[in-house]
């Protein structure tokens, strides 16, 4: 029986309150990748879940697994607008 090295990928989460409460968490680099949790820790428990799912489905169809830069970097960008008043 051969031996198998277990790699760790890393991606980044976006978590966002969702309007009936708990968290709506989206992953950026697998596009597609959303889930939910009612609190935070089962949203993150969630996303793990949601993440190995879609990278299982990936190497069951040989499609190439995308991975995330240790360059991302997420920041809030503030956009003025003209308001009528």
């Amino acid at each position: 029986m051969a031996n198998k090295k277990i790699k760790v990928l890393k991606y980044t989460a976006v978590f966002e309150p969702a309007e009936e409460g708990g968290y709506v968490v989206s992953v950026p680099a697998l596009p597609g990748c959303v889930t939910e949790g009612n609190t935070f820790e089962e949203a993150v428990a969630m996303v793990k879940d949601a993440i190995g799912g879609y990278i299982a489905v990936l190497e069951e169809e040989g499609l190439e697994v995308p991975r995330e830069t240790e360059e991302v970097v997420v920041t809030k960008v503030s956009v003025p607008t003209l308001q009528t008043i």
